[in-house]
């Protein structure tokens, strides 16, 4: 309707009335569509592209009034101009307008008068329904807003935002942007309701000034999907800093009308949506990287012992936190350390890694378990007060399977074998509380057994005691699978909540 002439629908049981109201409105540039009775009318509202009902109040068939209630009830914005040369009194108006006509003519009726009036309804009616417009695309808006800072990831960003365009100007959408890692792609959404898809794109961004900018785009440049035919469309792009290349959202022409602030609108917050998301991998990739600097990078080969390791952080934000383990050849030992520092967050993962390099270091001089243990203690509490921290120390002989262990609050580990499980409890204080340790305690690993280590994540529950936690873990890793990993695997499957809220390290060592 908007940008093209309105086309009114005449609804007039006479001929020759019918005749002058159809020629007048037809002289005025208006369409015009004709119906002889309230039923023909009816049909036609709602099917054909009807902008004015001008209604006679006396029909064959049924009373105009009602018509106009029964068009009313249906298309609100439809509007309605009685005209009628019998019901002219005051009463006749009065219910005319009452029951929903937007104005009321009695004949004998001029040209000019009745061009006037459909203007003036018109006029009306267009203002109503682009607030309308704009309030549901507003509205839209708000939702794509909140889709797309809700979206966990760069793809499904840009498919939330192409899914939220096509919804706003409800018509086929593109929105392609480029991500952290250099690749350019485009979500393409067909239309409103439609999951939109990606693929991989190319667009000259060299000449994009910071800022917002719209322009007319060809179908020739832009062959995501099959547009409108005969249509061009608009293309916005959004840039916010100089070194990052712009986001680009394209809508057909013929579904934009008065509609250009909300769709750069839409581009500005998607073009922060996804200078957040860029920030954010770059971010991630940089937590990822300490976090592989701070463990272990590799897992020694040792002579007749299989070992295998599983780390889960619990925020996948960071993918750091507060648990660590220690796997290295010493001088002929095998040093294995497990430990847990209050807390899972970039705080918690600068102690561990405080800690982690104490003990090597202790280590390194030569020092027993429970030696380590007392160094390492001594040094939390005077550089790190305040913190708290469980840790298991163990030095393993390979060639005998003799190990020296020392603990400091951390849960017991585990000795599997023959289907049977085993845990070696050794009750001492925590890191960070001064108090007497006990001597360490010394085992022989048999052939053929498995030890596990672990950290407070893999048991501990809510809703249930830790004991509970520990007899699941007994009865869980009862039976090795052949593959270590596969077993490591298998425990976390099992034993993990769905939602980790606390890191979970795991360690598991088997004497062949």
């Amino acid at each position: 309707m908007e940008g093209g002439p309105a086309t009114v629908l005449v609804v007039d049981d006479s001929p020759t009335k019918r005749y002058l109201l159809v020629n007048w409105l037809t002289r005025a540039g208006f369409g015009v569509l004709e119906a002889e009775t309230g039923g023909d009318a009816l049909a036609r509202v709602g099917v054909d592209p009807i902008d004015l009902v001008v209604l006679d109040v006396r029909l064959p068939d049924l009373d105009g009034f009602e018509v106009c209630e029964r068009i009313k009830a249906e298309h609100p914005a439809m509007p309605v101009i009685h005209v009628s040369a019998h019901a002219v009194d005051v009463r006749d108006r009065a219910q005319g307008l009452t029951r929903g006509a937007d104005a009321y003519l009695a004949e004998p009726i001029e040209p000019e008068e009745l061009v006037a009036t459909a203007q003036a309804v018109l006029r009306y009616y267009r203002a109503r329904q682009r607030a309308e417009l704009l309030a549901e695309r507003l509205a839209g808006l708000a939702d794509t807003t909140l889709a797309i800072n809700s979206a966990p990831d760069f793809n499904r960003l840009l498919t939330a935002a192409a899914a939220g365009a096509a919804k706003i100007f409800q018509g086929p959408a593109v929105v392609a942007a480029e991500s952290f890692d250099g690749d350019c792609l485009a979500a393409v959404a067909t239309g409103p309701g439609a999951d939109a898809w990606l693929q991989p794109w190319s667009v000259d961004d060299r000449d994009v000034p910071i800022g917002s900018t719209l322009h007319i785009g060809s179908p020739e440049d832009w062959p995501a999907l099959e547009w409108p035919a005969g249509q061009q469309f608009t293309v916005v792009a959004a840039r916010l800093r100089a070194d990052r290349a712009p986001l680009y959202i394209a809508v057909p022409n013929g579904q934009l009308l008065s509609g250009a602030p909300v769709l750069v609108q839409l581009a500005q917050a998607v073009a922060a949506a996804v200078e957040a998301q860029r920030s954010f991998d770059e971010e991630h990739r940089i937590a990822v990287t300490l976090q592989r600097s701070l463990l272990p990078r590799k897992i020694p080969d040792v002579a007749g012992y299989d070992l295998a390791v599983r780390y889960e952080p619990a925020s996948a934000q960071t993918e750091v936190g507060g648990d660590f383990y220690e796997l290295v050849m010493l001088d002929g030992h095998l040093l294995v350390a497990i430990g847990d520092v209050a807390g899972h967050s970039l705080h918690a993962a600068t102690v561990m890694a405080e800690l982690r390099h104490a003990v090597r270091a202790y280590a390194v001089e030569g020092h027993q378990p429970g030696a380590v243990l007392d160094r390492v203690d001594e040094l939390m509490r005077t550089l790190l007060p305040g913190e708290l921290a469980t840790i298991c120390v163990m030095l393993l002989h390979p060639p005998t399977g003799r190990i020296r262990m020392a603990s400091a609050g951390h849960l017991p580990p585990l000795v599997v074998r023959d289907g049977g499980a085993e845990f070696l409890h050794h009750r001492a204080p925590l890191l960070g509380v001064r108090a007497v340790r006990p001597a360490d305690r010394e085992f022989v690993l048999p052939r053929g057994a498995t030890l596990v280590l672990y950290t407070d994540g893999l048991i501990e529950r809510r809703d249930a005691d830790i004991d509970a936690g520990l007899a699941a873990l007994a009865a869980c890793a009862a039976e090795v699978d052949r593959d270590l990993d596969r077993f490591c695997e298998r425990l976390l499957v099992k034993l993990a909540p769905p939602q980790i809220h606390d890191d979970i390290a795991v360690v598991a060592l088997r004497r062949n």
